[in-house]
């Protein structure tokens, strides 16, 4: 799929690898939609894309608040043939911890957004994708969703992440086995440890300790090599069924 065609739902879309994901698409002539639960940061982000990018207040757990957004996405941009799921929480925290054992809301929470969410959004923008005219090789659309190295090697304290992204690993192949039949991929980015937000939160001790992990190249990586990542994806129709560790070679140690 080339970029200029593309009209893409990134949910996260207001900051962290989201947003990094519509300005890649935006500046190669792409046409975004950004869900986020964030009002402010999402109206900023379309200030900052321009005319190609609309925001749409999403919670990713709604089913109905999903399939709305999704049709007034699709309605927006003139047709939808991309989605990418960044919306995610990290849900950390220890199943025996200090305080007792952790909630079962807790776990639920971070399944409910992580593993669910991209479920969620995913099938009401397939529903939509499989209506649009077939291009090369009867390519209708692109479902990219974000996993974790966690998924893999999920670090004490990660259970409920673990378990999401281990979810939404596992739900790639059935899903682009199914959606084969009306030519939608399916693929999964499993990152290793990126600036986001959340690591520019963190005290510069903890940041050099945390590139030092990793092998080569020995630092953080960089929302712009994620979204590099997406657009390889998409311009690669034989992508499919496929989750790709974009980590740097770290393998997380126990904590």
């Amino acid at each position: 799929m080339q970029l200029d065609h593309v009209k893409a739902i990134i949910t996260g879309g207001a900051s962290g690898l989201g947003y990094a994901v519509a300005q890649h698409l935006v500046a190669h002539g792409g046409t975004v939609a950004l869900f986020d639960v964030d009002n402010d940061k999402g109206q900023n982000a379309i200030k900052a894309l321009g005319e190609a990018a609309r925001f749409f207040r999403t919670d990713v757990t709604s089913e109905d608040g999903v399939a709305i957004n999704v049709a007034a996405a699709h309605e927006s941009m003139g047709g939808l043939n991309v989605l990418v799921n960044c919306a995610g929480i990290l849900g950390s925290g220890r199943m025996l911890g200090k305080e007792g054992t952790m909630p079962l809301a807790n776990f639920a929470g971070t399944v409910m957004v992580n593993l669910v969410g991209s479920f969620n959004v995913a099938k009401a923008a397939a529903a939509l994708m499989q209506t649009n005219h077939a291009g090369d090789d009867g390519e209708r659309g692109v479902i990219i969703n974000t996993a974790s190295v966690a998924a893999y090697e999920g670090q004490i304290g990660q259970a409920a992440y673990a378990a999401s992204k281990g979810g939404v690993v596992a739900m790639t192949l059935p899903l682009a086995r199914e959606l084969a039949r009306i030519g939608i991929r399916v693929n999964t980015i499993a990152p290793g440890v990126f600036w986001t937000p959340m690591v520019d939160g963190m005290p510069p001790q903890v940041q050099q300790s945390l590139s030092a992990s990793i092998p080569f190249p020995s630092r953080l990586g960089r929302p712009e090599e994620y979204a590099d990542t997406v657009g390889f994806i998409l311009g690669n129709r034989y992508i499919n069924g496929e989750t790709i560790r974009l980590d740097g070679a770290v393998r997380m140690q126990p904590k």
